[in-house]
């Protein structure tokens, strides 16, 4: 039998994922220009480009980003450019999707990886979303349930929350949105979608409840593994989901750690497991994160629980401090990381030619309500 392989960005195999053919050239990786490549590309353009970082990227990209941050802050900042004609967006699809829903008309989103998704966010499709809330319908728990979706979410997910009039959240508000699904909005319960421990560790660490407030339900399985009574008895629906860098840290990874570093703050992301979180001196969002570390006295010892480029930023960054991995087997995340150089460079040469590459759009009547959603979170109090 022969395998034809394909290098990332050149040919294409409609039974592969998405974003594996890209209409245009790539510069070659090894490519020693790269870097003055992009400069250049990016001064022609001037204001109109404007190029937003996530944190998560690598160091070699965050360098031509204008703005560095989270996911909800990035969208933000890029609404704020109404005088930019193009958003080169460098983090994965559902964050480009939020820009594109809270630009204006005249913007153009472009995600230099179409490759570039999210592990979690796919992790619930529209149609399993919808099925579980006609499964919520057939145990009569339909009325009293709010969602509350995770920003790390694809647009489908945020227009049916919008739907029915839940709110978005973000890891450093769950807490606030949760307040708000059980207080004003008057909700017997909340549908959290996608990320199961974020929604765990808010509702017991946050809100006080207990594990026997939260049930899971699981989309692959016939009413979500769930009896009808168990969906009406619950304060909290967590969807089966989770990010693929958060969830492998481990209880274990937090006790080698403070058996190596001598006095070491253990600081992790609340989308990590509950018995990581407990193990933890301190968890909360990615801005969070950094605002800790930035703060801390020399001399500080850190083993962090997130995305290791990040990791590694902090670490060159502050080199009186002692900034570790919290697990000693390297993870980044591999879809954060297909957006390198070759593709930034594509994607601005691309726009200085005219051309607009890899635009991401949301359909109109998708967007209305994923917008009704994300302003709800803005509204929070």
């Amino acid at each position: 039998m022969t395998i034809n392989l394909l290098l990332l960005g050149r040919g294409s195999d409609p039974a592969s994922e998405r974003g594996v053919d890209c209409p245009g050239e790539l510069p070659p990786a090894a490519d020693p220009d790269l870097a003055a490549r992009a400069a250049a590309a990016k001064a022609a353009l001037g204001d109109r480009v404007f190029v937003l970082g996530h944190h998560y990227q690598r160091d070699e990209v965050i360098a031509f980003a204008d703005v560095t941050g989270d996911s909800f802050k990035l969208a933000q900042q890029a609404a704020a450019r109404p005088q930019a004609e193009a958003i080169v967006f460098c983090g994965v699809h559902f964050m480009a999707e939020s820009a594109d829903i809270l630009t204006g008309p005249h913007q153009r989103v472009v995600l230099p990886d179409l490759a570039a998704g999210c592990s979690m966010a796919d992790m619930a499709t529209a149609e399993q979303v919808e099925q579980a809330f006609d499964d919520l319908l057939d145990a009569g728990a339909a009325a009293g349930t709010v969602p509350v979706s995770y920003m790390n979410s694809s647009a489908a997910i945020k227009a049916f929350t919008g739907r029915h009039d839940g709110t978005i959240c973000t890891s450093s508000n769950a807490k606030r949105a949760l307040d708000w699904a059980f207080g004003e909005r008057g909700g017997e319960r909340v549908l959290f979608l996608p990320d199961q421990h974020l929604g765990r560790n808010t509702a017991i660490g946050e809100l006080g409840m207990t594990e026997d407030d939260c049930v899971v339900y699981d989309p692959r399985r016939p009413g979500g593994g769930l009896a009808p009574r168990q969906l009406r008895e619950a304060k909290m629906i967590l969807w089966r989901g989770h990010c693929s860098v958060h969830g492998r840290f481990t209880r274990a990874s937090v006790d080698e750690v403070r058996a190596r570093v001598p006095g070491v703050t253990v600081l992790v992301h609340p989308e990590c497991q509950r018995e990581v979180v407990l193990g933890a001196d301190l968890v909360g969002s990615t801005e969070y994160i950094i605002s800790v570390v930035d703060a801390a006295p020399p001399g500080s010892a850190f083993a962090i629980g997130t995305e290791l480029n990040l990791v590694r930023r902090l670490a060159t960054r502050h080199p009186d401090k002692t900034i570790v991995f919290l697990d000693r087997t390297v993870c980044f995340c591999s879809t954060m990381n297909r957006i390198d150089m070759p593709h930034l460079v594509w994607a601005l040469e691309s726009l200085a030619r005219g051309e607009i590459v890899n635009q991401i759009t949301v359909d109109p009547d998708v967007a209305t309500y994923a917008r009704k959603a994300l302003d709800q979170m803005l509204a929070l109090p």
